[in-house]
């Protein structure tokens, strides 16, 4: 007996349900965005922007200090169309979505995850605080886990929050830190299965330590040797905001699935030139540095 046919809105919800487990940087950042909230303006959304305040000495004889609770909202581009469309058979199409998540869906939704950890990378780009030190200096170097304690004092100075701080490195780095005593004496798990892959081990130094394959470019490059450039980081430094995508007009075999901020549209279609059906999985997104104060990279050279 053949399986009932695979529909949008089945492989929607499985494609979403594989993009929220296996990102890593998305469930990192700055994510206070609700449809209800947003406010569009051509390719531009409104997101919630972190409030700030002060803490007043009181002083009775003048009473209290009101001061402005109100949500200021910052403008976020949605400058990233993700897309991933491969061909499928109707015997694809016939299997049991266990089957086909395995054999299509997942290996797509690992590609649109990269890239949405690659967009979020890119903002180290506006980043210019840094730690780490080159190979021979006395101080401790870029790979060294007590790098973070140089990182925590850049955050310190700029008063950033001690909650909510999080590392992302890259193999490298990762490998000379997962040899350090400091992360074998207590373990943690993530919030989904990408986060509890990714998760280095302790809380280190008031950071929550993160490795992503992603992060490996842009890397830094002295004479013949390249490293990699991690950041340390708190949530509020960069933001991550999806909107849905319309259904396509006259094309009734499509379906939208959103879910914790994430959002995903998955369209059937036909390719007359190859008589075949594809399967289009799309997002729409938008990445920004926050506050670049509330960032700083982990840089150094390694001596070739």
């Amino acid at each position: 007996m053949a399986n009932t046919l695979l529909t949008p809105e089945i492989i929607a919800q499985q494609a979403l349900a594989n993009l929220y487990e296996t990102t890593v940087m998305a469930n990192l950042v700055h994510r206070d965005y609700e449809a209800e909230f947003a406010r569009r303006v051509g390719d531009k959304i409104t997101i919630r922007q972190p409030a700030v305040f002060e803490a007043k000495e009181y002083d009775r004889s003048q009473g209290i200090t009101v001061q402005d609770a109100q949500e200021n909202g910052i403008d976020l581009t949605l400058n990233h169309f993700a897309d991933v469309s491969f061909a499928v058979t109707a015997e694809d199409l016939t299997l049991k979505i266990e089957d086909f998540d395995e054999q299509l869906l997942t290996p797509a939704m690992e590609a649109i995850s990269q890239k949405i950890d690659r967009d979020l990378l890119t903002l180290r780009n506006d980043i210019t605080q840094e730690v780490g030190v080159v190979a021979g200096d006395n101080e401790f170097t870029w790979d060294n886990p007590r790098s973070l304690i140089e990182a925590g004092r850049e955050l310190d100075t700029n008063s950033v929050p001690m909650t909510e701080r999080r590392a992302v490195v890259g193999p490298m780095i990762a490998s000379k830190w997962l040899a350090d005593p400091l992360f074998h004496e207590a373990d943690k798990r993530g919030n989904t299965e990408g986060l509890t892959e990714a998760f280095l081990g302790r809380r280190t130094f008031g950071f929550d330590p993160y490795m992503t394959q992603n992060i490996a470019k842009p890397a830094q490059t002295s004479g013949n040797s390249t490293t990699e450039v991690g950041v340390a980081f708190h949530r509020t430094a960069f933001a991550l905001a999806f909107r849905p995508l319309q259904l396509p007009r006259g094309n009734p075999n499509a379906a939208i699935a959103s879910y914790k901020g994430f959002g995903l549209r998955v369209i059937y279609g036909y390719d007359m030139d190859k008589k075949q059906d594809v399967v289009s999985v799309d997002c729409l997104y938008g990445t920004k540095t926050l506050d670049a104060n509330r960032a700083c990279l982990i840089k150094g050279a390694d001596v070739a």
